[in-house]
Parts: C-alpha cells; structure tokens; sequence
C-alpha cells in the first residue's frame, strides 16, 4: 500500500468532472428545527439524496470510470457493509464492468437486495466485516479480479471528496464539521477540500463507541485492532483502520469522537423528527457527536454529514419502538 500516491485537491476538482454525468449535487440545507434543538447554526449535507442512497457513490463512479477496459472485463471485487458495494455496482452498471461484492453474514438484508439489483454478484462470508475482508482478499487473488478497496483507493477518496467541495464552495465559513467514520474516505475528502480552501472549520471524526479501531489508531499512535465491531451502524462497522486513509487524516483531522448506541439512536430519531430524512446509523454518527458537545458548539456555524439513509426496516422499527 505505501506506493499508493495519496490524492490532491487537484483530483477532487477532475472527480466533480468524471461524476457530473452520472450525480446530482447534493443539498445543505440549514433546518430551523434541527438548529433550534442544538443550540447552534447546523446546516446538513444530504448525501442521503444521492441514488444509491450514500455519499460512497461518488467514489465508486470516479474510481470504476478511470479503470482500463481490461480491468472491467477482469471484474471487480468489492468487501462492504453495504453503501460501498452498491456504489461499486452502481458504478459497474454504467460503465459494463462484472462486480463481485463479498459481505458478511447476517448482513443489512436490505442492502443485500439493491446491490443485487444493481447489478452484483454477492458472496456471503465471515461473521463480520474484517472477516469478510479476509475472503475477499483470498477470491482477489485466485480470480484475478480488480480490488475496489474502500479506503485505499485515491479516486475513492476523490469521487467522495467531491460532496465537501460542493459544501466549502456554498458555505466557506463553517466553525465545525463533523463527519463519520467506517474506513475514513468521506473525512479524507473533507481533509483535502478544507486545506485548499485555508479553512479554519474543526474537523471532527465520528466513530461508535463499539466499534473504534480508526478512533484509537488515531489518539494511539499505532494501528489498533479491535475484537469486535458490534454497532448497529454497519457502515462504521470495522475492527481495523486503513493505511492512506489514516495517513490523510493524521495532517488534518482536528479530533475523534465516539458516540453509544443509544446516542446514534437519538440522533436518527432527532434527525427524523426535525428534518424528516431518515438517517442510518452512520449517517446519523456525525449529528450524533454534535448533540454530544452541544455545549461546546453552542452559537457557532456547524456542518454535519448525513452521509447515508439505508436504514434497514427491523432496524427502523426497534429506534422508534425504543424511543
């Protein structure tokens, strides 16, 4: 991975290019009632409204796009919780390439459906994410497929960098920035558009308190693995972080926050309640971690990435019945 050239601001601004065709720009919109509940000016990037229903969209049309016709007659494998293996399919739809995604079991059943329907492949192994990273390295290497890394891939983190262009260039002066987790593609994005635009906005990462290898790499100094990764976020789900990921948010990242289980149960229920977008776990991880330093923000211009809404319907049932 070390020969692997981080991207620059430059590849964000030729992602918007590569994408256009392909993606709506997103809205910010600031929600009275969400900025009344906090205390502050919060405004929400709405990655939800993207058509797989997730910001990796991006990254996954940039990246399949600036492949070679062989690597998409090769095919392509993808290791997900579920977002980024329907951008890859997504993204292998338009441009006619195979895409192979390998999930654990007991995943999102719902996600499981649209990334078939897009077009993938699924292979079902491992009790977790990391386990099924494992397989998925072992099919790579007896198939021969391209690997569609979430996290080490620079035009990943530059098709996804691009939703942070379009906040900076609306709104140029944000205190704060939260943003979520999993493998960190989405913060190295927001990492890359806030130096060139001499932002002095706080980044923070959010991640759940049950699952927080990229939080404790980060504060540690060392690569930390986890256990367990047991969050109803599955798109913060990792037990491990990722090496160009880490490396981009070790220059930028102002802090890292760990939200509870209940804490990201609150924020998909207050973002609900206030916006009427419904938010999965991580897309509610970053006004998680905003309603948690309420205290700190209060006044002050806040940005909170509403990165997904695949909310799965069991799940969806138990927020609210525990409400």
């Amino acid at each position: 991975m070390t020969d692997i050239k981080p991207p620059v601001f430059d590849d964000v601004l030729s992602a918007r290019e590569t994408i256009a065709p392909y993606l709506k720009r997103t809205p910010l919109l600031n929600h009275p009632l969400l900025s009344s509940h906090l205390g502050a000016d919060v405004w929400v990037k709405h990655e939800n409204h993207l058509a797989t229903g997730a910001f990796k969209v991006r990254g996954g049309v940039n990246f399949v796009a600036g492949l070679t016709d062989e690597e998409r007659r090769r095919g392509l494998l993808c290791v997900t919780r579920g977002n980024h293996g329907q951008s890859i399919a997504f993204a292998g739809r338009q441009f006619g390439a195979r895409v192979v995604i390998v999930v654990p079991e007991g995943n999102n059943e719902e996600k499981n459906a649209a990334m078939q329907a897009l077009g993938g492949e699924l292979v079902v192994h491992g009790r977790d994410f990391d386990e099924a990273c494992a397989h998925g390295e072992q099919l790579w290497r007896e198939c021969g497929y391209r690997n569609a890394h979430a996290a080490n891939e620079p035009k990943v983190i530059a098709g996804v960098g691009t939703y942070a262009l379009e906040i900076f260039e609306t709104l140029p002066d944000p205190d704060y920035v939260f943003v979520p987790i999993g493998l960190g593609s989405g913060i190295c994005g927001v990492c890359l558009v806030a130096q060139h635009f001499n932002s002095r906005a706080t980044i923070i990462g959010v991640q759940a308190e049950q699952a927080p290898a990229v939080v404790r790499t980060f504060r540690e100094g060392r690569d930390v693995r986890t256990e367990t990764a047991d969050t109803f976020a599955d798109g913060l789900a990792t037990r491990t972080s990722a090496e160009l990921t880490m490396s981009i948010m070790r220059k930028r990242v102002d802090e890292m926050v760990l939200v509870s289980e209940d804490e990201l149960a609150e924020a998909v229920r207050t973002l609900w309640r206030t916006t009427h977008n419904l938010a999965e776990g991580a897309g509610a991880a970053a006004f998680a971690a905003a309603q948690k330093l309420a205290t700190r923000i209060a006044g002050k211009k806040v940005v909170v990435i509403l990165s997904g809404g695949n909310l799965d319907t069991p799940t969806l049932r138990k927020i609210f019945a525990d409400a």
